[in-house]
């Protein structure tokens, strides 16, 4: 009998990605870019064996980062909730991911260190 792989064991993790980002519920606070950074951690489509050292098999985190960064920077929503599935959804269309999990972290408040949320997402079945 074959010896079955775990699709979501092999996973590539970004840790604190900075971004300029225009989101928050007030008008004011959207109009100017405030900081935000991403921490994405995101599962590719083949194992790590699979990949045999060639770049053009996996995502390359490079690019998601860069890519993060684009698409953060043309939107402009309220919630946070609604920026980090939206990256979620885009990243899963733009790269060979099965599986994203993004943590987006605000600093607005002046009494606590930072405000997240964490989306995950699965590619839908072909």
């Amino acid at each position: 009998m074959p010896k079955e792989t775990n699709l979501f064991s092999d996973r590539i993790h970004i840790e604190q990605l900075e971004l300029a980002a225009h989101v928050g519920v007030p008008e004011k606070e959207r109009a100017a870019s405030q900081r935000l950074t991403a921490s994405i951690t995101f599962w590719p489509q083949r194992a790590a064996e699979e990949l045999h050292d060639h770049i053009v098999k996996t995502a390359s985190y490079s690019e998601v980062c860069a890519e993060t960064k684009t698409f953060v920077a043309t939107r402009s929503d309220k919630l946070i909730e609604t920026l980090a599935a939206g990256l979620a959804a885009h990243l899963l269309q733009m790269f060979s991911i099965q599986k994203i999990e993004i943590e987006l972290r605000k600093f607005v408040l002046p009494d606590v260190d930072y405000v997240s949320v964490t989306v995950t997402r699965t590619r839908p079945a072909d």
